[in-house]
């Protein structure tokens, strides 16, 4: 199995399968490939729990199913394009250690990679989409391409050495690395520094891969742009009301 990335800005990732070889991804990511690639989509992957994987893939921000791309007879190429502007991160997997990784960065992997929910909290309703804060786990034996918007920053950690980071720049890091969510200190600095109320505390040894560009940021900076109608605007005051209430409700909790 050979592979490239193709391109800066939106990079495409092109792998080219010797007969036999299988790249498997996340349903509704493929680009293009050769006539030689047979698709085969179900929940069931080498090593991936069966039905049940698939259920903890879903819980973790990934899909149902899963695609297999397998070269048959003659070699054959399959690629996978970025959603954001970005980078397409390879990583080697070993068993006992795994990567955690932001809902949206598994692009694919080799067949022997399996993907489930590694973290998950709810941050008040309106915080991230309604949906909390999501990591996915990538665990087995191979290689996995990830999608981080953005440039990449990588941090090596030391033991005990902390670093914190809004949770929308978590792009991935070692399973030897702790991980928590916090409350920023102080009311001011929650509803008037604009960093929002939550960090992320990632704390070594371990390696961290950072994204400049969070998908949410990125939606958040175009919403200006588009074009909206009357029941739209009504629609986003609900989804800012979700957000206060949110946000509200989090703080009290966190003081009861």
């Amino acid at each position: 199995m050979q592979s490239r990335i193709v391109g800066t800005t939106m990079p495409v990732l092109e792998v080219l399968l010797q007969p036999g070889e299988t790249v498997i991804s996340e349903a509704g990511e493929l680009s293009w490939m050769s006539q030689t690639i047979a698709m085969t989509t179900h929940t069931q992957l080498a090593g991936g729990g069966g039905f049940f994987g698939a259920i903890k893939r879903l819980a973790g921000g990934g899909t149902l199913f899963m695609t297999e791309y397998t070269a048959q007879g003659y070699p054959g190429e399959v690629a996978f394009a970025t959603k954001v502007p970005g980078h397409i991160l390879p990583v080697e997997v070993v068993p006992g250690q795994d990567l955690f990784i932001h809902r949206h960065g598994f692009l694919c992997a080799t067949s022997q990679i399996t993907l489930g929910v590694g973290f998950q909290q709810s941050l008040g309703a309106g915080i991230f989409g309604g949906d909390g804060f999501l990591l996915q786990k990538v665990s087995g034996h191979g290689t996995a391409w990830l999608e981080l918007g953005g440039e990449v920053v990588v941090k090596d950690l030391q033991p005990g050495e902390t670093l914190r980071v809004h949770p929308g720049h978590v792009g991935a890091f070692q399973s030897s690395v702790s991980f928590n969510i916090t409350r920023i200190q102080g009311i001011r600095n929650m509803f008037f520094g604009g960093d929002g109320i939550f960090l992320a505390a990632l704390t070594g040894p371990g390696r961290v891969w950072l994204q400049t560009l969070p998908l949410a940021n990125l939606a958040h900076s175009l919403e200006p742009y588009l074009s909206h109608d009357d029941n739209s605007r009504g629609l986003r005051g609900v989804g800012t009301a979700a957000v206060i209430g949110g946000i509200a409700s989090s703080i009290f909790d966190n003081k009861s």
